[in-house]
Parts: C-alpha cells; sequence; structure tokens
C-alpha cells in the first residue's frame, strides 16, 4: 500500500498543525486496513487512525508510531437508493453525486469536510440533521479482528456522538446509508442555499476545524455564550477565536496546536464563570502517548 515516512501532521489536518509523524499508511481496501493492523499489533507499535483531519486537534510534539489515513479507502456505489460506501468516502462527494442521482437525505452535507466513517463516528450533523437519520447499518472490526455489523440503534447516536466514540475498540470500515427518491431540481436548490449559508456565516478563509464546541441547546448556542463574553477576536499565539463566528477558532499566523488549545481552555473557564455551564468540545484533541 501507499506510504510516507516523516510526514507533517500540518498537511493532513484542517487546522494546519500538527508535528511529524514516523509513517503514514493508506490502505485502500479492508484486506490490506486489516493486514496492517496485524503487522503494527505484532510490532506493538503505536498507531491512530485518521479520516480527513477535519475535525481533529493533533500533538505538537513529533511521534515515533504510525497514522492509518483512511482516505484511500474510498469506494462507493448507489443502488435503488441505498449507498455501500467506504469508510474513506468524502462526505461531499457522496452528498453531491447522491443529489445528481436524485436521492435526499445528505443534502445538509454538502459542505461537510469530513469522511463518512468520521462523519459516523462523530454523527456529523448541520441544519438539524445528522448521520443518525440516513445511516441503516455500519459495519465495523473490533479489536479481535472480527467483523461486526451494527444496525442504526445499534450505534447509540446521540448529538455529536455514538458508541464509536465512546468504545474506542471498533474500526469503522465502512456503512450503509438509506436515502429516498427526490426532485433532483430542488434539492440542488437547497445544497445551493446549504452552501451560500456557510460561506457567509463561517470563517472559511482561514484554517481551522469546523465548530470547536457543542451547542449546549437551542436556546444557548454556543458561538452566542462566547461572544457575549467577549471572546470573539481573541487571539494566543496564532490561534483567534473567529470574529466572524465565534465558535470557530481559526489559525491566523502559523498557530500551534497548544496556541489553540490553550485558546479553548480560556473559553471553557469564562463560560463557566459567567453562566456555570460545561462547554463539551466537538472537536477530538490527540496527545500522542
Amino acid at each position: 500500500m501507499r506510504t510516507l515516512q516523516n510526514v507533517s501532521m500540518k498537511k493532513y489536518t484542517t487546522y494546519k498543525t500538527g508535528g511529524n509523524v514516523k509513517i503514514m499508511y493508506f490502505p485502500e481496501n479492508e484486506d490490506e486496513l486489516i493486514e496492517l493492523l496485524k503487522k503494527l499489533r505484532k510490532e506493538e507499535e503505536k498507531f491512530y487512525i485518521i479520516g480527513n483531519g477535519s475535525n481533529l486537534i493533533v500533538d505538537d510534539n513529533d511521534f515515533n508510531g504510525s497514522i492509518i489515513n483512511m482516505k484511500d479507502l474510498n469506494k462507493y456505489k448507489i443502488e435503488d437508493g441505498k449507498v455501500y460506501c467506504d469508510a474513506g468516502v468524502m462526505l461531499p462527494i457522496l452528498a453531491n453525486d447522491t443529489i445528481n442521482n436524485s436521492y435526499s437525505g445528505l443534502e445538509w452535507s454538502i459542505s461537510i469536510p469530513g469522511t463518512v466513517g468520521a462523519s459516523v463516528f462523530n454523527n456529523a450533523g448541520a441544519y438539524g440533521s445528522d448521520m443518525s437519520n440516513v445511516v441503516e447499518c455500519v459495519k465495523v472490526l473490533d479489536e479481535d479482528f472480527n467483523i461486526v455489523i451494527f444496525n442504526n440503534e445499534d450505534c447509540k447516536f446521540e448529538y455529536r456522538d455514538s458508541i464509536f466514540k465512546k468504545i474506542r475498540k471498533y474500526i469503522i470500515l465502512s456503512c450503509v446509508i438509506d436515502l429516498e427518491k427526490s426532485n433532483k431540481e430542488e434539492m440542488l436548490e437547497k445544497a445551493a442555499d446549504r452552501r451560500k449559508r456557510r460561506i457567509e456565516s463561517q470563517p472559511l478563509e482561514y484554517p481551522s476545524a469546523g465548530s470547536v464546541f457543542r451547542n449546549p441547546s437551542s436556546e444557548f448556542p454556543a458561538g452566542k455564550l462566547i461572544e457575549d463574553v467577549g471572546l470573539k477576536g481573541k487571539k494566543i499565539g496564532g490561534a483567534m477565536v473567529s470574529e466572524k463566528h465565534a465558535n470557530f477558532i481559526v489559525n491566523i499566523d502559523n498557530a500551534s496546536s497548544n496556541d489553540i488549545k490553550n485558546l479553548i481552555k480560556l473559553i471553557k473557564e469564562k463560560i463557566k464563570e459567567e453562566y456555570n455551564i460545561d462547554l463539551k468540545l466537538e472537536q477530538e484533541i490527540i496527545n500522542w502517548e
């Protein structure tokens, strides 16, 4: 399979931060992935699995271990409203293709820069919908290299959460997504509206990883809370709370992951002090161990 050595994680995270890793693997199918996992276990090699790196804050230190990048495991097919897709398929590509085939259910994801596997893992969502509404079943690998099928209920989807996030022994291989036939022109119009709203409301001109915190409730969105305590535009190092949307942290000047983490810590402390609300992080921090 394709491999790269001494890889900078700045090239593989949307925050453009992180240290170097010893080796990065790009398996193209399940068999390659399973053989790789067996090899790494035999060698007692530490590893992490990533998708598009669009929800990650990665350690600034170098990592003497392996990264398994799932983006080459990216085959999918659409048959009678069922989408059979590998974990590494990019969600916007899939959304665009399903719309062009007149299937509805993924319009909300047209601009989310993540893989299908990561989106299932995080139960990614936008505009009142999420993966829990369309996933029929998920194929995973357990810690003993057994293939296990989870139906929708087994996944225990919650707001930006799933069983895969709670129990890390499962590796998502693929899933089946169930969509409905719909009017292509109406869906294209809705997708265009989603893109327009995203461009208008989010700081896409800077590296970021999307929403930093989960919304405590519809009444108290995280961005509004952060703005109300005066942290919009707050900088630590090269990281800044976006002036366009306060629930975004952006890399404006060669920020480090530590800059971002320190800004997150400050925000959490301020919101706790002012509102007695514990903001929950939507992004994932990876500290090499």
